[in-house]
């Protein structure tokens, strides 16, 4: 069992920075596949990013790329979410996903391959 704690949001002008984190106890692997997903008000979930633990190239949506990193601490057994350059598209709850074994490259953005989930945490951008 895993169980993840996601840091607070918050509001943040168009232009703005924010960082994220997500906080796993329970365990974590080297296998283990990481991502984010967020969901606008009326929206689906929409995937954000995703980071493997044992490394590797990270993926991310097209909407994000360029202004989100995402990154993580293997002695925090953390993984964070960079947002540089926010607009206020990016307003949604943002979740982080875990799921403890390799998910393959395919389904990287689908929630349905991730089985933990955070408790989502609001990010508004407006001015």
């Amino acid at each position: 069992q895993v169980q993840l704690v996601e840091s607070r949001g918050g509001l943040v002008q168009p232009g703005g920075s924010l960082t994220l984190s997500c906080a796993a106890s329970g365990r974590s692997g080297s296998s283990d596949t990481i991502a984010w997903f967020r969901q606008a008000p009326g929206k689906e979930y929409e995937f954000v990013s995703f980071i493997r633990w044992s490394g590797g190239i990270p993926g991310y949506a097209d909407s994000v790329k360029g202004r989100f990193t995402i990154s993580k601490n293997n002695a925090k057994n953390t993984v964070y979410l960079q947002m540089n350059n926010l607009k206020p598209e990016d307003t949604a709850v943002y979740y982080c996903a875990w799921h403890t074994a390799r998910v393959i490259l395919s389904n990287t953005r689908t929630r349905s391959a991730y089985r933990y989930w955070g408790q989502g945490t609001q990010v508004t951008v407006s001015s």
